[in-house]
């Protein structure tokens, strides 16, 4: 019996050894022109590269079609790290592959722009520095992947979720067109108060002041990186060259108009006047960590606010900080969010 039991042991072995590997995603990579981002003073090109998640059966079933997640990276980040830089700290189409190994995950397309500009993000906004981020994503980014791929071309099966300012990004551009995606998904969004915003740029806009050229900004550190980035994407000036932007002081002295462009972009500065847009969503989440000491907060007066306006939605505060769980996050809580809200074919 026991010698029955190790050769048998022994075959299922070999079995599994011989048996295929798990059929996994493709991972296509294309390249998007922007009309709307020609001609931005920063000088990116209009050119983005952009990652397309195309799940197994895409190939196996050509007559399906398809729901479509747009997915948004954060500041500093880029596509090209997300998708195809394995060391990063998350690696998007292998947490993909395992969220489409889940019963309650659904096949979707996932597609990523690259949103990383001269200084390292555009904050997905629309501003003659940058470009018009919002109807690059909203119009001709959808338009590129409606007529190359087999997607249902709805609203209702179109999502819109980021991370960090990509999911700034998600909650500027979902409550301002909910004609085109109709579920949205922030994970640890930043930049959501104009108080947090304010509170940066005081902070760090003496050293902002002192960068000078692209060397000075590239060793930066992180909080003057970001200032001076959303001083690009929300304080554009076309007659301040060589960059084209104010920053909120001006030779250390606060300077109050600037101060109200920039603190005017924080969704909760304008969301009260756009709460019909949110309404007609189909489905909301936010999440953030316990451990991020201004997202969080953040994050969950946007909550509050919502619920203020019996508007229902998901929200957690979850342990962890601004990174170490996103791809767990997007694995378990983001894609089958996904699943349960847009339609499918």
């Amino acid at each position: 019996m026991i010698r029955y039991s190790i050769q048998f042991a022994a075959a299922l072995l070999l079995v599994a050894l011989a048996a295929p590997a798990a059929d996994k995603g493709v991972v296509e990579r294309v390249q998007v022109r922007g009309q709307s981002l020609e001609g931005n003073l920063s000088g990116d090109s209009p050119v983005r590269d952009v990652a397309v998640y195309l799940p197994e059966s895409y190939a196996s079933e050509p007559e399906r079609r398809y729901p479509v997640v747009y997915m948004l990276h954060g500041f500093t980040d880029s596509m090209e790290k997300w998708w195809f830089k394995p060391d990063h700290w998350i690696n998007l189409p292998t947490v993909l592959d395992k969220a489409a190994g889940r019963d309650d995950t659904r096949d979707v397309i996932v597609v990523m722009p690259d949103a990383y500009t001269r200084y390292q993000g555009s904050f997905y906004s629309n501003a003659a520095t940058t470009g018009d981020w919002e109807t690059y994503i909203s119009e001709e980014l959808v338009a590129y992947v409606d007529s190359h791929y087999r997607t249902i071309a709805d609203v209702s099966s179109r999502g819109l979720a980021g991370h960090s300012m990509g999911g700034y990004g998600t909650i500027r551009i979902g409550i301002k067109r909910p004609d085109v995606f109709s579920s949205l998904y922030s994970l640890s969004p930043c930049c959501l108060s104009a108080g947090f915003m304010n509170r940066l740029s005081g902070d760090t806009t003496p050293a902002s002041e002192l960068i000078k050229t692209d060397e000075d900004f590239a060793a930066a550190p992180f909080p003057v990186k970001a200032v001076i980035s959303m001083a690009v994407a929300w304080a554009p000036n076309p007659q301040n060259p060589p960059y084209y932007f104010d920053l909120p002081t001006k030779d250390g002295e606060p300077q109050p108009p600037v101060i109200g462009k920039i603190a005017a972009n924080a969704p909760l500065a304008y969301i009260d006047q756009r709460i019909e847009n949110v309404r007609s969503l189909k489905a909301i989440a936010l999440d953030a960590g316990d451990k991020e000491p201004t997202i969080g907060p953040t994050t969950r007066a946007l909550h509050s606010v919502l619920e203020d306006y019996d508007i229902e939605h998901e929200f957690s505060i979850y342990e962890g900080n601004h990174i170490n769980r996103i791809a767990e996050r997007i694995e378990t809580q983001t894609m089958p969010f996904f699943s349960k809200h847009l339609k499918f074919d």
